[in-house]
């Protein structure tokens, strides 16, 4: 049994092995290549190299161009801007994020949008902030349990907010949880009037969350700045700064917002 699971393992390495030197051969060429050439520049038989290519031509790592011809495909092009998008952000955010935590004393999250979640990618905090971290880096959240997701949320348009709705069947964690549509649409009517979010122990009895938005230069809302604290040591105050925080990372992304008419 135990070496049916090593022969698994030794498997599937091998596969990705040959698929990466697929692409690797791909990547060489700016026009399509066809089959033989890429098998013999990955040293695989075509047969194996024509299998292997069809799975990710399914997957959209490689478009077929016409019979026995591939190139590269969009989906890495995806992949490619996402890591790209979080990375700036990222680097954008960080001393920023000390900054505002320093004033503050209280734990400072960056988090992005995946599908139906967020996903916590930085945070700045000290044990003087008086809270235990919830999520660590990494961890997830759903988009209408947390102040940054609802900002996601607020740009999405009414059939995708619904479509969320029925997907997710808007499950709560507690008490507070929004877990009703129309209670949602009114709090994202909010959020889109204000600029700003708040999760009020929505996600986790004892913390409350305030949010703004971090926009890219095409003005696409690609992160959220939240700043987490105990329920009762959260302090209006922090609201402008955590906003011009927001906007400061923006502008170093190249963000300009429109200026009024």
């Amino acid at each position: 049994m135990k070496n049916d699971s090593l022969e698994t393992a030794k498997t599937s390495i091998q596969v990705i092995e040959r698929m990466v030197s697929l692409l690797d051969a791909l990547a060489k060429h700016s026009d399509p290549v066809s089959l033989k050439e890429l098998a013999q520049e990955a040293g695989l038989h075509p047969s194996t190299a024509h299998r292997i290519l069809n799975d990710m031509v399914i997957t959209r790592f490689v478009d077929r161009v016409e019979p026995g011809t591939y190139r590269l495909g969009m989906r890495l092009l995806e992949l490619g801007n996402v890591v790209k998008s979080r990375l700036s952000v990222r680097e954008a955010a960080l001393d920023f994020m000390r900054a505002l935590h320093k004033k503050t004393q209280q734990t400072i999250n960056l988090s992005v949008r995946q599908g139906d979640e967020i996903v916590y990618i930085d945070r700045a905090f000290s044990e003087r902030s008086g809270m235990q971290v919830v999520r660590a880096i990494g961890g997830r959240a759903p988009l209408h349990l947390t102040s940054t997701g609802k900002l996601f949320l607020s740009v999405d348009d009414p059939k995708a907010i619904r479509a969320y709705a029925t997907r997710t069947g808007l499950a709560g964690h507690n008490k507070n949880s929004i877990t009703d549509l129309a209670r949602l649409e009114r709090e994202l009517s909010l959020v889109r009037a204000r600029g700003y979010a708040r999760d009020n122990e929505e996600l986790e009895l004892g913390v409350r969350c305030m949010a703004a938005g971090i926009r890219d230069d095409s003005g696409k809302l690609v992160a959220g700045l939240s700043i987490s604290a105990p329920g009762d040591r959260l302090q209006e105050d922090w609201l402008e700064d955590l906003v011009s925080t927001a906007n400061q990372i923006s502008a170093t992304l190249g963000y300009r917002p429109e200026k009024a008419a």
